[in-house]
């Protein structure tokens, strides 16, 4: 990660008037330039985070022998998928790391500023609140992975690295572990209606970028021609971390 925070975004545009076309579109209708943004190992992140967590809460939720078992395994897996992204936000592509998304205070105040007025300055990446929101994001998926490997359910369940720690501190994690969880609906709630105001007010699709991994441009705003490290590389990096994972929990 760079040294320095910045302050703003090499690709960023100032704010669209309120006669703008929506993104996509231009004025007259024709449809805008697009510019790849995000790589195959971010948006296969996205998904992938999306269903573990689902069936982590799910299988968390209903208890049981086979539930519990399935639980471990999507946790573990989680714990893969995001060291796998903090590793991915230091030697990724352009889009993905974390010096080219982490802005600083004034950025984001600038940022949140414009989207009450429902006039954001624009970014492709993420934009100086989104960034911040990733972090957030992955230090609290961490902690609960991290918590949950020490974790007990008094019954018949416990976590890999239970023996390593005394009962006392294995109930103390276990309670972070769910107070945790709720943190994480919180975030995940927040994130929804993040694209849902983007979709409905600003009009600005950001589950289909995440599909295609394109954004329209601001018209004038030349392609960012962000530099893209290989998908083969993200999957050596993502199969060792795996391994490692496993290696460790099982």
């Amino acid at each position: 990660m760079k040294s320095s925070i910045p302050s703003a975004p090499p690709s960023m545009s100032t704010s669209a008037d309120a006669s703008a076309a929506p993104p996509g579109a231009t004025r007259d209708g024709t449809r805008a330039a697009q510019a790849r943004v995000w790589d195959i190992p971010v948006r296969v992140f996205h998904w992938l985070l999306v269903a573990l967590f689902a069936v982590s809460w799910y299988t968390g939720k209903n208890g049981g022998v086979d539930e519990m078992t399935w639980h471990m395994w999507s946790g573990s897996a989680l714990l893969a998928l995001v060291v796998f992204r903090v590793v991915w936000g230091v030697v990724g592509s352009t889009s993905a790391r974390f010096s080219h998304f982490l802005y600083g205070p004034k950025a984001a105040a600038e940022y949140a500023n414009g989207l009450l007025r429902r006039r954001p300055p624009h970014y492709l990446g993420h934009t100086p609140l989104g960034g911040w929101m990733v972090v957030v994001m992955l230090a609290s998926l961490l902690l609960q992975c991290a918590t949950g490997l020490f974790a007990n359910d008094d019954i018949i369940t416990e976590g890999p690295f239970f023996a390593w720690v005394s009962k006392e501190t294995s109930d103390w994690l276990t309670t972070i572990h769910k107070w945790n969880f709720d943190v994480l609906l919180i975030l995940g709630g927040v994130h929804t209606a993040a694209v849902l105001y983007y979709l409905i007010v600003l009009r600005e699709n950001l589950a289909l970028s995440m599909f295609t991994g394109r954004k329209p441009l601001p018209a004038g705003a030349p392609d960012p021609q962000y530099r893209f490290v290989g998908a083969g590389i993200a999957l050596v990096a993502g199969a060792l971390i795996a391994g490692a994972v496993y290696a460790l929990v099982w």
